[in-house]
This record gives C-alpha cells, sequence and structure tokens, in this order.
C-alpha cells in the first residue's frame, strides 16, 4: 500500500502552471503601445498622400493659386460663389447624372441576369464566367481602342449591323444625342463583371432550404426566384447599387480618351471640367472649389444612399 506525501506549502500556495497561465504571462508582457509601431507605416503613407493632399487642395479652393502665377492670395468663398454661377459647371454636372442615370440601371439589372444565368446550372459555367468577367479586367486605353474600331463611322461593327438593316449610318460619337448613350453602352460591357461577381457569391451563400420547400409546394420557377431569391438579394443590390453610383459619378477616363467631352461639350464630366479648368486654364483654385463641391455632392448622395437602404432593413 502506497501513501501519498501531502503537499508542501510552497506547491499549496503556486500550484503548476498551465495553458491559461503562460497566455497571461504573454498578455502582460505586451504593452498598450506596441500595436501602435505596426499601425505607424500605414498611418504615415495614409496621411502623406490622402490626409495632406486633402487638406492643401481644401486651402486651395480659397486662393487665386494657378499654374501660371507664382504669387498666391486669399480670396475667401469668390471661387465657390463663382462656380455656383458658372453655366459650365452646371451643364457638366448634368452630363454627369445623365450618364449615372443610364448606366446604373442596366449595370445592376444585366449583372443580376448574367449571375443568375450562371447559377442556374447552365452547361460550361467556367466559360460564361470568363466571358461575363473577363472585359473588366482590361484597362482603360485598350477598352476604349477597341469600341473606337466598333464605332467607326464608315468601317465600324454598329454601322454595318445598321447598313445590314437598311438603316442609315450614325454619328455614335459625333451626333450630340447618340454619344452619351455610346459611351454608357460602353461602360456597360466593361465593368459589369464585377457587379456579377457580386451577385454570384451571393446566390452561392444563399440557403436552399426556401427553395426547395417552395418547390415540393409546386410553385414554378419563376415564382420562386420573384418571392424567394430576389427579396433574400436585397442586400447585395443595395450594395451594387450604391457602389454603382458613386462609381459613375466619377466618371472621367473613357469619356477622356473617347471624345474629350466632345461634341459640343454634351459628354464632359464634372470632373474633367475640373482637369481642364485646373491644368488647360491653369485656375488650380477655382478647379480646386469645383473638386469640393462635386466632393460634398457626392457625400449627400451616400448619406441619402445609406439612410434608405438601413430603412429598408
Amino acid at each position: 500500500m502506497t501513501t501519498t506525501a501531502p503537499l508542501g506549502a510552497e506547491e499549496r500556495t503556486h500550484p503548476p502552471a498551465g495553458p491559461a497561465d503562460g497566455r497571461r504571462a504573454v498578455l502582460r508582457r505586451i504593452r498598450p503601445g506596441n500595436g501602435f509601431v505596426f499601425v505607424l507605416p500605414f498611418l504615415l503613407v495614409f496621411g502623406l498622400f490622402m490626409v495632406w493632399p486633402i487638406v492643401q487642395g481644401l486651402w486651395m479652393s480659397f486662393t487665386d493659386s494657378s499654374l501660371a502665377l507664382r504669387d498666391t492670395s486669399f480670396v475667401g468663398f469668390d471661387n465657390y460663389t463663382e462656380a455656383f454661377g458658372d453655366p459650365d459647371v452646371w451643364s457638366s454636372l448634368g452630363n454627369t447624372v445623365f450618364f449615372t442615370a443610364i448606366s446604373s440601371v442596366p449595370l445592376v439589372l444585366v449583372a443580376l441576369a448574367m449571375a443568375l444565368l450562371v447559377h442556374s446550372g447552365l452547361a460550361g459555367q467556367w466559360a460564361w464566367r470568363l466571358a461575363f468577367f473577363a472585359p473588366y479586367l482590361l484597362p482603360v486605353t485598350v477598352v476604349t481602342l477597341i469600341w473606337t474600331w466598333l464605332y467607326q463611322p464608315e468601317l465600324g461593327l454598329g454601322n454595318q449591323l445598321l447598313d445590314t438593316l437598311g438603316m442609315a449610318p450614325v454619328g455614335w460619337l459625333s451626333d450630340e444625342s447618340v454619344a452619351m448613350w455610346s459611351i454608357a453602352g460602353l461602360t456597360v460591357w466593361w465593368t459589369v463583371g464585377f457587379n456579377f461577381l457580386l451577385y454570384l457569391a451571393a446566390l452561392q451563400s444563399l440557403p436552399t432550404t426556401f427553395d426547395e420547400a417552395a418547390a415540393l409546394d409546386g410553385a414554378g420557377a419563376w415564382r420562386r426566384l420573384w418571392s424567394i431569391t430576389l427579396p433574400q438579394l436585397r442586400r447585395t443590390t443595395g450594395l451594387v447599387a450604391m457602389l454603382q453610383i458613386l462609381a459613375s459619378l466619377k466618371v472621367f477616363d473613357q469619356i477622356y480618351i473617347l471624345t474629350k467631352g466632345g461634341p459640343g461639350g454634351s459628354t464632359r464630366p464634372v470632373l474633367e471640367y475640373v482637369y481642364d479648368v485646373g491644368f488647360t486654364g491653369y485656375r488650380l483654385g477655382y478647379a480646386s472649389a469645383i473638386s469640393y463641391l462635386f466632393f460634398a455632392l457626392i457625400i449627400v448622395v451616400s448619406l441619402v444612399q445609406f439612410r434608405l437602404f438601413r430603412r429598408e432593413d
């Protein structure tokens, strides 16, 4: 028969260390300020390339800063007052809003249709996914070069198809009533792949129990789509719509390369007008004022969208 010796006083007061004690010892060695060291590089880059340009641009909007003059003087709100009375600001803003309206709606609806088509189990899904998403990977210069040839008046595919149908040719980029629609069509083809991926990821994450239960109750495919699938995609639709509206409001690249705001300023967005004022007219202070007015408009649109989607949720 063996007996165990009673615990000594030291063992009773200091029990053997376990995993929890080891974790507490590590946490005690971590100082509260250590995390700041890891965040500091990001803060430096963010402050240098984001915060400082924003502050510098805001100050510039209150001056008569110019690329043609060295001396700069404070002019207060004169630039903002001039911007509110500038008809070119309002016309370019109207072009921006019009482009946003005619491009955002199809970019949401077409992306949803493409995602539903792929998610339905269509044969060769990898090929469809590649075909839908590949244009989004192309740089803007390549996209505009492709569509410049498609919109070419004499040899372009667009007018050749119209000629085959016995219709008159169209000045896709030279007609003021058509040019913005042509740019919107290019934008839909180019960027719809990103929204398509968002919708496809949302569809693949939806639970199948509701759809299966409705099918057992005799609901058809269209009924299940309208009553089950689309309501579950409400959050995704809100996200896609918000991102797309903000992206369309900031349009610049494809319009500047294709038409440079023409014909007759019918496609010039507000950001291109800012570019023209600042780097062609050399009025950096006035261009900064227009930029911050447009920035304020984007903030207002974002807050309104956020409030509407939050209320729906």
